[in-house]
């Protein structure tokens, strides 16, 4: 039996082969949301949930196809959980990962050390079809403190800000491997994954 094609609501080339890679022994061939002619989606939600799935029912009404969406960002305690769903835009337009963390860094400038707990959360969001009433919704965290000043060149987004004591190195110092293991969105992947095992083509 062919694959079943299944549209991500990303243009993201990263996220397209992890997505590939871990769906396809599941019998799902993960097809970009450009190749069905699918454009950005306004992201109007208040929360990650709603975003996610904003983009997942386009993604299905636009294709005729199932599809999968993530939302995702960094939650710091001592801003009362932003910058949130307006984690890549932090700094407003044009997007820039450099400004985001810049403004981070100068929102938290009177937060000490062991007050700068935060996290990052994924919601992957997978619909059968565009009007499906129950979406298969997972969502994990990944906890850490904000640095002071940036570490590491790997990564994107605010790991050279992300401090993981366990590791005792910030997230952009990970390698892909490791990243991928402790991360919010590989152990949102991971559950996602084994969710779909559990009824093949989320049916």
């Amino acid at each position: 039996m062919p694959p079943t094609p299944l549209v991500l609501a990303s243009g993201n080339a990263g996220k397209l082969r992890e997505f590939h890679e871990l769906l396809l022994p599941l019998g799902f061939d993960i097809q970009p949301q450009s190749q069905h002619g699918v454009g950005d989606v306004e992201e109007t939600g208040l929360t990650f949930v709603e975003n996610a799935l904003l983009k997942a029912r386009e993604a299905s009404r636009v294709s005729s196809l199932p599809a999968l969406a993530d939302d995702s960002g960094l939650e710091v305690d001592a801003l009362e959980g932003a910058p949130g769903i307006y984690s890549a835009r932090f700094a407003g337009e044009p997007k820039s990962d450099e400004r985001n963390n810049a403004r981070l860094l100068e929102a938290l400038a009177e937060v000490p050390e062991g007050r700068r707990t935060g996290r990052y959360w994924c919601v992957l969001v997978y619909l059968r079809h565009a009007k499906d009433p129950v979406p298969r919704i997972v969502q994990r965290c990944w906890e850490g403190e904000i640095l002071v000043h940036p570490r590491g060149d790997g990564g994107f987004g605010y790991d050279p800000l992300f401090w993981l004591p366990d590791q005792a190195m910030s997230a952009a110092e990970l390698s892909a491997q490791e990243k991928n293991h402790l991360s919010h969105r590989g152990r949102a992947l991971c559950a996602l994954v084994e969710a779909l095992a559990e009824q093949p083509g989320g049916s």
